[in-house]
């Protein structure tokens, strides 16, 4: 029996406001033909948008350029997050978003050790922000037109890996 993956690469030339001709270029590939990553460049930070009809899918975005930009940005366009991971190749970070009491509760650990959650103090902590439709902070989850947003560790870009890779899984799918 086989199994088809259907597989999306996108080369993207990236022109971000004020980058001109130096914009960094990324090869997008995604695993579902349905999941969008849109990768943008302004200066010094690159945003990457995920989109996915599905809830579950996976992306590596791989740089052409000597290194990443200085900052990276990830606005996961989920309805909720129960799990994520990005690898730069020798780390992985997990985490997962929950609510609980009326708040959200943000779990983060390093290549799989779920039972060693990462602090605000370890050099792979990524502030992990709600964002409603309006823009604004949230603490409502399913979100509705909203995104979860956080940016990558500075430590976890050290050396310039060739390509980071993305996976997710909405809990609220469908």
């Amino acid at each position: 029996m086989k199994v088809l993956f259907h597989v999306l690469v996108v080369t993207l030339l990236l022109v971000g406001a004020g980058a001109g001709d130096d914009a960094p270029r990324f090869k997008v590939t995604t695993r579902k033909a349905d999941d969008k990553v849109e990768v943008q460049v302004d200066g010094g930070q690159c945003v990457i948008a995920v989109k996915s009809a599905s809830g579950i899918g996976s992306a590596a975005i791989e740089r052409t350029e000597a290194k990443w930009p200085a900052t990276v940005l990830l606005k996961l366009h989920l309805k909720g997050l129960e799990s994520f991971a990005v690898s730069n190749g020798k780390t992985t970070i997990n985490a997962a978003v929950s609510r609980s009491d009326g708040k959200l509760r943000v779990r983060l650990w390093k290549d799989d050790k779920e039972e060693e959650p990462l602090d605000p103090k370890s050099p792979h902590w990524m502030e992990i922000r709600a964002v409603g439709a309006d823009g604004k902070p949230t603490q409502d989850i399913p979100l509705k037109d909203g995104y979860f947003e956080m940016t990558l560790p500075r430590e976890f870009l050290e050396g310039a890996p060739k390509s980071i890779a993305l996976q997710w899984i909405d809990f609220y799918r469908g």
